[in-house]
Parts: C-alpha cells; structure tokens; sequence
C-alpha cells in the first residue's frame, strides 16, 4: 500500500467512526498524507441566535481537517493545543471547506495550518493546530 492509500485508510477507518463529524454532514474532497480538504453546507441548526453560523461549526471542521491530516501518516496522533480566529460571519446555506496543511513533522510533534473558506474562496477562518504524535499505528504489521 502507497503513502496515499494509507492516508485514505487511515481517515476512512477514523470517519466511520466519527459520529460527529457525519452528523454535521463533512465530506471527504481529498485526502493525502499531512494534507486534507473537507467541506460542508451550513444548515439551519448550525445558526446561533444572531442567525449566523455558530462558531464551533467552523471550529469544528477545522478540528477534523486537523485530526485526519495528522493521522494520515499511520500514527495515531492528538491535538494538544488549536486556536482559531473567525474572520468572515456564515449564513444558512453557505459551503465552506477546510483545507490542511502540514507545516512541520517530527517524530512526536506534528504542526498545521487549516484556512477555512466559503463558496466564494473567501478566508472565513484561520486554525492552527499542534499534535502529539504517539506510538501507536494504526495499522500495526
């Protein structure tokens, strides 16, 4: 199995049991190893009072780019530290897609970079993301 096709096991492996992620309807656009886009449509339930898209929609997405760009490698890897800062508002029926990017890799520390953006390729957000990369393989041999 190529560095891809383990990428994509790995995430296929995670999302079937990512009951969250499913729920807010996330698609999978592409997956590759340290790198990962999704997207999703912003749905009424996802409003908050001011009839604009809570936060943690868009933290949310960012924080599943995250989980399967750092796993794509076949290390089981966990966030230990995000941020994120909201630069656009998002209404009901928006689409916006996260895209993740690997800026360092170490044996134990993995650093990203989600730009969040919506149907017009605008910059809605912007996620950083630090993992701590165990031990344990997903796929042990």
């Amino acid at each position: 199995m190529d560095k891809k096709q383990l990428a994509e096991k790995v995430v296929d492996t995670m999302y079937a049991k990512d009951y969250f992620s499913q729920w807010l309807g996330i698609e999978r656009v592409k997956i590759e190893p340290g790198h990962c886009i999704l997207k999703l449509t912003i749905k009424k339930d996802m409003l908050n009072g001011f009839g604009i898209a809570h936060g943690g929609i868009t933290y949310s997405l960012a924080d599943s780019a995250l989980a399967f760009a750092s796993n794509s490698h076949g290390r089981k890897a966990v966030s230990i530290e995000t941020s994120i800062s909201h630069t656009e508002q998002l209404k009901e029926g928006d689409t916006i897609t996260a895209t993740a990017e690997e800026t360092k890799l170490s044996n134990k520390i993995g650093i990203y970079h989600i730009t969040v953006t919506n149907q017009k390729n605008e910059k809605v957000a912007l996620f950083k993301g630090t993992v701590y990369r165990t031990s344990g393989e997903w796929f042990p041999a």
